[in-house]
Formats: structure tokens, C-alpha cells, sequence
């Protein structure tokens, strides 16, 4: 039995070195990013037995996607296509005024003609966990569809499931968001949000904890996470909450730093830990994830242990 699968896009990152303008860079670096992959690969990474799934061009990018995602020990079990492009997205950084830009190149992508029939859907429901992100449904109509349909086979054969809201304003409104995802709810064990999208997407009112707790009880969630960013995060599973700061860190590149939090709280909790350690787990490795250029946690678990074992005695290195 798998402990996680996760499906989703994986694109192809573009980026120019230091701060350069993509209009007169003539250098690119070249990497691969996508929610779904970044979570699998962090808890990969953490000592999880991770698979990832989607649907790639059967060409070089596509390769291109896969063998570096296999790099960091991450499983792929990919629908290879004649049909459909790799995705990309570009992405410029800069300190304020002009600030960081990305620029999405994803249309007629392979995976958004991906049906549940063509994807290993019973590693889905043989293994433990399965987590998908809102970026998904939110990139064709046939994705819409194929993730209500994974989500409800892993529910119906006991399979945990894991939901990051993720939204993304240059996918769709707030009110589009709502109206699809508040439809995948019912096949959701775990829901994770930050807490700004908890109010923009999901009309969700008053301080975080009744935010958390107003979500759990309207869609009977197991488990609502809600990510606060420089404060750390917050749960309540099954009535109880846990609060947990974040930990210090510099940033070299924080794209990504969600899915690394998710990746971290996932492995542990399959390892058997509990709420809080899951938290704690999750925070060590968004802030080691900051230091890291590209979108990927690239950890190992005796560097996410170091940094809750200096935190808890106070030494500062």
C-alpha cells in the first residue's frame, strides 16, 4: 500500500538570475513546480512513500518533468499524451516597488483533457493518503470533473483525503472558486486553507479560530488547517484546537513554502504523529523551504528536526 498519492499540473518553471528582467534576460533557469508535485516530494523527502500522478506530453519537457521530480526519490506514475503541451510559468523577482511577477503559459496542457478512467485510480484507493489542491479544478472543465471523481473513489474506499484550497486569482474569481470547490467538500477528510482565502473564497467570518471551527462544523471536516503566514498555523481536529508558531528563517525564495508546510504535516501525520506535531513538523519545514531557491523543499528530516530542537532550547546558530 502507498502512504500518499497527489495529483495535479506540474509545470516547468522559468526564471531569469537575480533580479533581471525577463524581457532582457538571456539566461533561464529551469526548473519543475506544481503544487501537487512539491507536497509529494517534501513528504517523499520526510521518509513518506509518495507517488505522484498527472498527465504529461510524451516529449522532452514532459521528460523533462519527470526525471527531475524521480531526482529528489519522489515516485511519477504520469499518463503519457500525443495530445497537449507541457505547462510553464515564468517568474520574475524584484524587491518593492516592482516586486515579483509570475506569468502562467498553461493553456491546451496536457493534463487538463486527464479523466479519472486514464489515471491509476486504484493506487488512489489502495493507498493511505490522497491529496489534490484548487488549482486543479480550476484549469478546465474536464479537470473539474476528474477531481470530484478521484476524491469521492479514494472517500469511498477509505482512503484519507487531503484538500488545499490553494486559490489563484489569476485562475479564477473568489465566486467561481466557491461554487466549484464547496462541491468537493463532501469527499474532503482534511482541509487546508490560509486564512485569507478562508475569508475571500469561502465568505468565512470572525477570528481565526472561529474561522477553522465555523469550517469544520458546516462541512464536518476532520481536520481544518489554516496557514497564517509569519504567525505560523492553527487546527481543530475533531473539536480540539492546536496553535503553532512559525519559525524563523530567512528568504531566498518563499514560492512554495505552502506546499512544503503541507508536505511535512501530511508525512507525519502518516507516520502516526499527532496535531501538534504535525504543526510543528509542517512550520520547521516551510521556514528551511524559504532558504531554498526553486519551488521544492529539498530537506531531509534530520534538518527539520534540528530546526524544532533549536527553537526548543533557544540556542541561535
Amino acid at each position: 500500500m502507498t502512504d500518499l498519492v497527489t495529483f495535479g499540473e506540474t509545470m516547468i518553471r522559468l526564471s531569469p538570475p537575480d533580479d533581471e528582467r525577463l524581457e532582457t534576460t538571456t539566461e533561464l533557469e529551469v526548473r519543475a513546480a506544481g503544487a501537487e508535485s512539491n507536497v509529494a516530494v517534501a513528504a517523499a523527502r520526510l521518509g513518506t512513500e509518495a507517488v505522484w500522478t498527472s498527465k504529461l506530453p510524451d516529449s522532452p519537457l514532459g521528460r523533462r518533468v519527470t526525471s527531475e521530480l524521480e531526482s529528489y526519490g519522489l515516485e511519477t506514475d504520469p499518463v503519457l499524451s500525443d495530445e497537449g503541451r507541457q505547462g510553464t510559468y515564468y517568474i520574475e523577482f524584484a524587491g518593492e516597488p516592482r516586486g515579483t511577477d509570475v506569468i502562467y503559459d498553461r493553456a491546451d496542457a496536457a493534463v487538463t483533457t486527464a479523466r479519472a478512467e486514464e489515471l491509476p485510480i486504484e493506487r488512489i484507493r489502495e493507498s493511505e493518503w490522497f491529496y489534490t489542491s484548487g488549482i486543479t479544478p480550476a484549469l478546465s472543465d474536464t479537470l473539474e470533473e476528474t477531481t470530484e471523481e478521484l476524491l469521492r473513489a479514494a472517500r469511498e474506499a477509505r482512503t484519507k483525503t487531503a484538500f488545499d484550497l490553494n486559490y489563484r486569482s489569476k485562475l479564477w474569481s473568489p465566486a467561481a472558486a466557491r461554487e466549484t470547490l464547496t462541491g468537493l467538500f463532501e469527499h474532503v477528510d482534511v482541509l487546508v486553507t490560509a486564512v485569507r482565502d478562508a475569508r475571500n473564497v469561502l465568505d468565512a467570518t470572525g477570528d481565526r479560530e472561529a474561522i477553522a471551527r465555523e469550517l469544520a462544523d458546516e462541512w464536518g471536516f476532520e481536520t481544518v488547517v489554516l496557514t497564517l503566514g509569519a504567525e505560523g498555523a492553527l487546527a481543530v481536529h475533531d473539536g480540539d484546537l492546536t496553535r503553532q508558531s512559525a519559525f524563523e528563517t530567512e528568504t531566498l525564495d518563499p514560492i512554495g513554502t505552502g506546499d512544503a508546510f503541507v508536505g511535512a504535516f501530511l508525512a507525519k501525520r502518516i507516520g502516526g504523529g499527532d496535531i501538534g506535531g504535525a504543526l510543528e513538523y509542517g512550520a520547521a519545514t516551510a521556514a528551511l523551504k524559504r532558504t531554498i531557491p526553486g519551488d521544492i523543499a529539498v530537506v531531509t528530516s534530520v534538518e527539520v528536526e534540528s530546526v524544532i530542537d533549536t527553537a526548543e532550547s533557544g540556542i541561535s546558530r
